[in-house]
């Protein structure tokens, strides 16, 4: 196991890596150890992984993955990959809601940090988790359970890691489907900013790229679930005729099926194939969350800085999120849009943009992907952090899953 992090930006400050093969040594792993963090697929771009003490990785543990038809739902181990573990669910019939633009990321890491898809109605990843197998820093093992656990689980499934290392997740199914994935080229930005609502509508799943250059590249991304064939000029946008890669320059061939070809929900929501190079492969990500009916506001807003943007970036992204209960979920009781971006590896240069970024959307209080890179201290935006708070001084008395990130100002 390497000692970065997939984008190679952080370099872990672990003593040890640790590789437990049973969940009984894991256990004796944390119960042993005064300093203790889990390390997923490495693809947060923060260091919200990182420790002073043992970094464990999970992926040695059995990799069982169990179908329960009855009651919908499916157990796998949490450093699965989304990739992964939907073929199989595919395979028996079965899906998730949603998947992020990667099927790489692990499932509990990517649940830990609030990471979701697109679409008006989709929430947050982690909303579909109905329990986890916890170990906590006493090293006893404990299962959280939406159900027996109502009063505190919104506070544990976007945890940052903080609680303990979860070894296990359950997640809610729904019957498997079908996606037609087509992409419109040269949207007028204009277009963007009076017809936001009805773009993000169109679609089971919508994202908008745009290189923030003017006039600029504006394409949509849109996944349907219907056999509709859409028009070939929509909102002065015209239907592309070509494979397109959201990242400019790189080769359509790592992407899933577009030009609606209908294929499996696995197939098509990913923006990227679980065989391909995720994304552009040599880049940095931030990500800002705002409140949905604020987005054309906010994007107007990074307008007057759309040059120091367009220096140093490779693309954005803007998609929508449904709002949930998740205490640290970036979506917390608010429809949201996220404005991504993924920048070149140039953490000199990226850094004060960040700032400029951050300053311009602290009006509409945006709150920062946990798993990327930002500079802001994002505690105040979260009414719910003095419960998590409570939930952390229970389950980790002694600070063992505490590290720098996850202080929260606290």
């Amino acid at each position: 196991m390497p000692r970065t992090n997939w984008a190679g930006n952080v370099t872990f400050g672990a003593e040890q890596i640790l590789r437990p093969d049973s969940v009984a040594r894991l256990r004796r792993q944390v119960a042993d150890n005064a300093k203790v963090r889990a390390v997923g697929a490495g693809h947060s771009f923060s260091p919200v992984a990182d420790t002073t003490g043992a970094l464990i990785s999970l992926d040695d543990l059995p990799a069982t993955v169990r179908i329960d038809p009855e009651r919908q739902t499916v157990t796998a181990p949490a450093s699965i990959r989304y990739g992964a573990l939907a073929a199989r669910l595919d395979a028996a019939g079965y899906a998730l809601p949603n998947l992020a633009s990667l099927p790489h990321i692990s499932v509990a890491g990517a649940c830990a940090t609030g990471t979701h898809g697109s679409g008006d109605g989709n929430r947050a990843l982690a909303c579909a988790v109905r329990a986890t197998d916890l170990v906590t820093a006493d090293g006893e093992l404990a299962t959280i359970d939406r159900d027996t656990h109502r009063a505190e689980f919104s506070g544990m499934v976007t945890a940052l890691g903080a609680l303990g290392i979860v070894t296990s997740v359950t997640l809610d199914l729904v019957p498997a489907f079908t996606v037609r994935q087509w992409v419109y080229d040269d949207l007028p930005r204009r277009r963007l900013e009076a017809d936001f609502a009805e773009i993000f509508a169109s679609a089971y799943s919508v994202s908008v790229f745009t290189d923030w250059r003017l006039p600029g590249t504006v394409r949509v991304w849109r996944k349907q679930t219907t056999a509709a064939i859409p028009p070939q000029r929509w909102l002065d946008a015209r239907l592309a005729a070509a494979q397109l890669n959201p990242v400019p320059g790189m080769d359509p061939g790592n992407t899933t099926a577009q030009l609606g070809v209908p294929g499996p929900w696995h197939e098509r929501l990913p923006h990227f194939t679980a065989e391909g190079t995720p994304s552009s492969g040599d880049e940095l990500q931030s990500e800002y969350l705002v409140p949905r009916e604020h987005a054309v506001e906010a994007l107007a807003a990074l307008a007057p800085i759309a040059d120091r943007i367009a220096n140093v970036l490779r693309i954005s992204e803007i998609r929508t999120v449904a709002g949930d209960d998740l205490w640290l979920s970036p979506c917390y009781r608010r429809d949201s849009a996220g404005i991504h971006f993924t920048w070149r590896k140039d953490p000199a240069n990226v850094i004060p943009v960040l700032e400029a970024i951050e300053e311009r959307l602290a009006p509409f209080a945006a709150r920062p992907h946990w798993g990327k890179v930002f500079v802001m201290s994002p505690a105040e935006l979260y009414p719910r952090l003095a419960d998590f708070e409570q939930l952390r001084a229970r389950y980790d008395p002694a600070g063992k899953f505490r590290n720098d990130f996850t202080k929260l100002g606290v």
